[in-house]
């Protein structure tokens, strides 16, 4: 199994406030472990911003995984970052991590993670 470290950057996002935007997919024939990730207040004012991870994947002897918030409506001042990752997050084949925020095109977007093929 080869492990390969990786970025994913939005300059800015969602492209409508209200509608998350889709960061990242975790692709056919890897697991990703998602090392960390900043939201960036690019806007003049403070935005509110959510990060939620959507799985339906079912674990062996475990109920189905549903939609998850990382972090929901928090507030993040003009010029400030948000670091909304405590620790490590290993996500699926399928699952979808999404941000939004209360102003379009006002957060910018980084996540690290280690790809597992």
């Amino acid at each position: 199994m080869a492990n390969t470290f990786k970025l994913v950057t939005r300059d800015v996002a969602p492209a409508t406030a209200g509608t998350p935007e889709t960061i990242y997919t975790v692709q056919t024939g890897s697991t990703i472990v998602m090392l960390g990730m900043t939201l960036a207040n690019v806007h003049t004012a403070q935005v509110t911003c959510s990060v939620t991870l959507v799985s339906t994947t079912t674990q062996t002897g475990q109920t189905q995984n549903t939609t998850a918030h990382l972090i929901k409506d928090v507030s993040i001042p003009a010029g400030s970052t948000l670091s909304p990752l405590e620790g490590k997050i290993n996500m699926n084949v399928g699952d979808i991590l999404k941000v939004d925020c209360s102003i379009a095109d006002k957060v910018s977007v980084t996540m690290s993670y280690m790809e597992i093929t």
